[in-house]
């Protein structure tokens, strides 16, 4: 089975103040970011993984560094957020269920060894870390049967946070594809998640990756602290 994988890396990413775009900080171990990441996707899935990137700021740079995959472009990567880039990879995606994490994230990759019984239930997921829950990250709460309930970076009572690294199944696509369709462009992704899971009761599953390292880079203590992993 062909695993097709998202990653979202059209940002300009000012935060950490590199010239190049973010996925393309090297680590420690002489690997980029993005290069991270798809040895995680190899590993897991395999070389027949369908790999998509969704590029904006200069693009040129990204496409360079990974010739072998696909690219969907998103033209608005200045104005808009990541709900609009996933929105045009979902567009652009073949029959069946998605995983898609942010460009921006280093990870163990038993996380992705983890993700793949739920995949192959083709059960929609969201990973998650309850060892933290700052106030600067997305929280997500629970129904009482164990689906996500909220997901947002301004959840009340939060039981950890997204780390970046989801998964649609093929039965759910459509409806989330609708809601990304009609969310603010400056949204994330996740509200089109909370919309789908409000008004269609889709089921999104939290996956547990807590004793595993999963790290969003957005600032340089956040590099360091990545580094330390790799």
């Amino acid at each position: 089975m062909t695993t097709q994988v998202v990653i979202l890396a059209a940002g300009m990413g000012s935060r950490l103040g590199r010239s190049l775009p973010k996925p393309l900080t090297v680590l420690a171990d002489g690997r980029s970011i993005m290069g991270q990441q798809m040895d995680n996707i190899r590993s897991a899935f395999g070389q027949s993984a369908a790999i998509t990137v969704v590029v904006g700021y200069k693009l040129e740079h990204i496409i360079e560094a990974f010739p072998d995959v696909s690219f969907v472009y998103n033209e608005q990567y200045d104005t808009t957020n990541t709900s609009k880039s996933l929105m045009r990879a979902l567009r652009a995606s073949s029959t069946g269920g998605v995983l898609w994490m942010n460009g921006d994230v280093v990870f163990d990759p038993e996380a992705l060894t983890r993700a793949k019984e739920a995949i192959q239930r083709e059960q929609s997921f969201v990973s998650v870390n309850t060892s933290s829950v700052s106030d600067e990250e997305v929280k997500y709460t629970t129904t009482a049967e164990g689906y996500i309930k909220a997901l947002s970076k301004t959840v009340v009572g939060g039981l950890g946070e997204a780390v970046g690294i989801n998964y649609i199944s093929r039965a759910d696509k459509a409806t989330l594809l609708r809601h990304l369709t009609r969310v603010n462009d400056q949204d994330y992704f996740e509200r089109g998640l909370e919309l789908a899971i409000e008004q269609d009761n889709l089921l999104i599953e939290p996956v547990d990756i807590s004793d595993l390292y999963a790290v969003e880079i957005d600032f340089a203590e956040d590099l360091e602290r990545a580094n330390l992993f790799v």
